[in-house]
């Protein structure tokens, strides 16, 4: 960028890229706190409204992150891997371990909301599971926290019929989870699909994943298949983009 091009830009926005240059350059790491409103005012001569549109645009770009009462602070990234492929191998869930562990390696990842219920199909559902819209599905909601912090909810759908009286009607549906208890039912997965989209979150999710302003959320909603093609299984996640990368590895042939 010129020096003319750059003196056309607003004020807020030259600031702001200041402040992402001092980010980039390692003046300002992971947790530090940032000049606030009032400093910025004295160091640019700018008015309070000035600074604050420049703190707000590292806010919506995902770069820092306010905290009540204490400021605006550099945004620590330390991503989960989402495996997409490793994660769902048999090998995983059928020793008895949980899909969740192919991600957090050695961090410990908490479930502290969780909510099992049988109600009816809203009409995508039903459409993805292959059974007449308002039948009976087992609905299994989670929340999942990583130091601390919500990073995913999720919500597992599955009919009734296929799964009545069995462990996955259970808060703890045992080692291995759903998928091994479905392999206990007859109908083991041997197939998967996953639906991926980016968009900007609802103000429930923003509450349930407390997310700092301008964070999108992405959605991925995966269908698992028993032998046949039958569907089994459909679950609606809703992940933090700021605590994730998604990984896919898998050969040409």
């Amino acid at each position: 960028m010129t020096s003319q091009d750059s003196s056309r830009q607003p004020k807020y926005q030259r600031i702001a890229d200041a402040l992402k240059a001092a980010i980039r350059s390692g003046e300002y790491g992971p947790g530090d706190r940032l000049p606030g409103e009032n400093d910025l005012m004295a160091t640019y001569d700018v008015a309070r409204m000035t600074a604050r549109q420049a703190l707000g645009v590292l806010q919506n770009e995902g770069l820092v992150e306010a905290r009540k009462g204490a400021g605006v602070f550099v945004r620590a990234f330390k991503p989960l891997r989402r495996r997409g492929i490793e994660r769902l191998a048999q090998e995983q869930w059928g020793s008895g371990r949980s899909i969740w562990s192919a991600d957090t390696e050695d961090r410990e990842l908490v479930v502290d909301r969780i909510d099992v219920r049988e109600q009816q199909a809203e009409d995508r559902i039903a459409e993805a599971l292959g059974i007449a819209a308002g039948e009976r599905v087992w609905a299994r909601s989670r929340r999942f926290v990583l130091d601390g912090k919500p990073v995913l909810t999720a919500t597992s759908y599955l009919p009734a019929t296929l799964v009545a009286d069995s462990a996955i009607t259970q808060a703890d549906p045992g080692p291995g989870g759903i998928y091994a208890r479905l392999t206990d039912l007859g109908h083991e997965p041997v197939h998967f699909r996953e639906e991926i989209r980016c968009r900007m979150p609802s103000a429930d999710e923003a509450e349930r994943l407390s997310l700092s302003l301008g964070t999108p959320v992405i959605q991925i909603v995966r269908t698992a298949f028993a032998e046949g093609g039958r569907p089994v299984e459909v679950n609606d996640m809703t992940l933090d983009s700021a605590s994730y990368v998604l990984e896919y590895d898998f050969d040409a042939r």
